[in-house]
């Protein structure tokens, strides 16, 4: 194999005419140049000097390997050069994918912060609720992503080949109509809301919305479904039937028409960020974690 290092010292042999000289130019000792131009010629596996006399002249090959040696180093500090801008925080690209009610409240303040102190780390975004998020960073489709689960639905080691950031727990509200009975209470009992038409979440929230109410003695009837958090706020503030909401998604939204109440028992989701062990060690990536970890802690 060839070595960059041969290379430079070929060139400075070619530049200078003797190996005496390419020391000088390269800073090294005479058989050093000498031992390594050795090196190279074993591994092309063919003279690419000439000796007359003091003097050194290049073989035909020798000539080819000088003219392909400027690009090959020119390239190799290019890569070297961006390598270290990355390492060094002044540049690098990460792939974020979010559940939407933490892409509106957690990404804003971590991307903002992340981009003052690193302005050359590029972020982009795309939205994806859990499974689906997880198998986007299992697949090499993102770097990060921004995840979430409850503790009753959580698969034994669903997340053991993954690095997870743990940053907040989030809280289930109930949230119903304006003119509903229980608009004012300061919490409800879930089975209260058992005669009330359900607008429901995303596939994961729905099946925890109906195994938290068949605990309480029923079975939901839910006559509406959507991921779009504004969406069920809207259909909750028309009156159309009542909903619980994670807190996230209600910092997100404004809830006209609508009034939200502590639903007991008390539902909670684990928010997190996973990553790949081996991404975990990129500067670009552990920077943001650390952003979305602060994010997360803000008041």
């Amino acid at each position: 194999m060839i070595e960059a290092r041969h290379l430079r010292v070929l060139r400075a042999v070619a530049a200078t005419g003797s190996f005496s000289a390419a020391a000088r130019e390269l800073g090294c000792t005479q058989p050093a140049v000498s031992q390594q131009m050795k090196a190279l010629e074993s591994s092309a596996g063919t003279p690419l000097l000439i000796r007359t006399g003091r003097e050194m002249r290049l073989t035909q090959a020798g000539e080819v390997l000088v003219r392909h040696a400027a690009g090959i180093l020119a390239g190799l500090t290019a890569a070297e050069e961006e390598v270290a801008a990355i390492a060094g925080l002044r540049a690098g690209r990460v792939r974020l994918v979010s559940f939407p009610s933490g892409s509106s409240t957690l990404v804003p303040t971590a991307l903002a912060a992340l981009r003052a102190a690193h302005p050359g780390t590029r972020v982009s975004l795309v939205e994806a609720e859990p499974p689906r998020s997880v198998e986007m960073l299992r697949e090499g489709d993102c770097d990060i992503a921004l995840a979430f689960r409850y503790g009753a639905g959580q698969a034994p080691g669903e997340w053991d080949d993954l690095v997870v950031r743990p940053l907040l727990t989030d809280r289930l509200v109930g949230l119903v109509p304006e003119a509903h009975p229980l608009a004012g209470a300061g919490s409800v009992g879930i089975a209260e809301l058992a005669g009330d038409s359900w607008i429901a979440g995303c596939p994961r929230c729905r099946r925890q919305l109906v195994d938290v109410c068949e605990e309480a003695g029923f079975a939901p009837r839910i006559d509406f479904a959507t991921d779009d958090y504004p969406a069920v706020v809207g259909l909750v503030g028309a009156g159309l039937g009542v909903a619980v909401l994670p807190e996230l998604a209600i910092e997100s939204v404004r809830p006209k028409g609508a009034r939200t109440v502590a639903v007991e028992p008390a539902v909670e989701r684990e928010i997190v960020a996973l990553t790949l062990p081996d991404l975990a060690q990129v500067p670009a990536v552990a920077a943001t974690l650390d952003e979305l970890t602060r994010a997360a802690t803000r008041p």
